[in-house]
């Protein structure tokens, strides 16, 4: 393990910026340290870590003020959070667009809030492979861990993938329940949050739209996802938003939990493979079926260790067509 596992596992917080720096660097000497690091803090962990909660959400739902009221409600009872906030990428640079801009007032100042802004650089509303690594880096240093997304594109689908709950932040008049369903928005987050709820009748109307929606589809019989009326900029609801995050885990349990996380690991494999390599790199490994079942042969293996080892055979088949031809 390189010298910032140790300390990221002691909490020591001042090994979270370098380490981040190290898992979004793409110079190949610190991928290969990178890959080290990850390798060995995934194993460290395991499934555990700290709870990941993710917020998708059209821009202008107000994604960043309920970001603020829950790094608020958990500093309350001094536990410590870990925030990345997915911006877009800058055409120039390839960095987050907005940069470490202040998302979080109440994280201010605060040794217990960490935030740090990730480009979602090619990913158009979705998830460059460093953010799952700082996803990572941040379970093992923080007590909670929140990831806010761009808002734009497939996201969602993505992000479910990264953490243990999803929560959708809708607005009040964002749209009808028949555009919900075409975003496909209702099938995967975990609790809905219409936002702004101080406005009044136009949020009910959203709330009971979204409540119309999810009865209309097949969901786990474990969990049906409420639909929470919250005002972040006044803080009402939060409590209640917070009870709901910790009844999610709770209804998850450790096998739910483990079986999400499983679930993550292994679409993250996938995104990662295809994002270095492409479909000719996967059809040199042997084409998708032949990576879902290294997938399935391997489902203690943490999904960064697998990622490499699965990297190198595909980089050695290249290897050894360019040879051959």
């Amino acid at each position: 393990m390189t010298e910032l596992g140790p300390r990221l596992l002691a909490r020591d917080r001042s090994a979270v910026a370098p380490a981040l720096n190290l898992v979004d660097d793409r110079r190949p000497a610190a991928r290969r340290e990178a890959a080290v690091l990850l390798a060995e803090l995934e194993a460290k962990i395991g499934r555990g870590g700290a709870p990941r909660i993710g917020l998708t959400g059209a821009p202008g739902a107000g994604k960043s003020t309920l970001l603020d009221a829950l790094v608020r409600r958990r500093r309350a009872v001094d536990e410590t959070v870990g925030v990345i906030a997915v911006d877009p990428s800058s055409r120039r640079t390839g960095g987050a667009l907005l940069g470490d801009r202040i998302r979080v007032r109440s994280g201010a100042g605060d040794p217990g809030v960490f935030i740090r802004s990730m480009a979602a650089r090619d990913q158009l509303g979705g998830l460059a492979e460093a953010t799952r690594a700082g996803v990572l880096v941040l379970s093992a240093a923080f007590d909670w861990v929140l990831v806010e997304t761009v808002g734009v594109g497939q996201s969602e689908g993505e992000v479910a993938d990264l953490v243990d709950t999803l929560v959708f932040v809708a607005q009040p008049g964002a749209g009808d329940l028949l555009q919900f369903m075409k975003a496909g928005i209702l099938e995967l987050p975990d609790v809905f949050v219409v936002n702004k709820a101080d406005v009044g009748a136009a949020a009910e109307r959203t709330r009971r739209e979204l409540e119309a929606g999810l009865g209309l589809g097949e969901r786990d019989a474990k969990w049906t996802p409420p639909v929470l009326a919250v005002s972040a900029r006044d803080g009402i609801g939060i409590d209640a938003l917070d009870d709901t995050l910790a009844a999610h885990r709770r209804a998850l349990g450790a096998e739910g939990l483990a079986a999400r996380r499983s679930r993550g690991r292994d679409a993250a494999v996938r995104a990662g493979l295809v994002a270095r390599y492409g479909s000719f790199g996967l059809e040199a490994l042997g084409g998708t079926e032949a990576l879902e079942r290294r997938l399935a042969a391997a489902p203690g293996e943490p999904g960064f260790a697998l990622l490499e080892t699965l990297g190198n055979e595909i980089r050695a088949a290249l290897g050894d067509r360019a040879a051959g031809s």
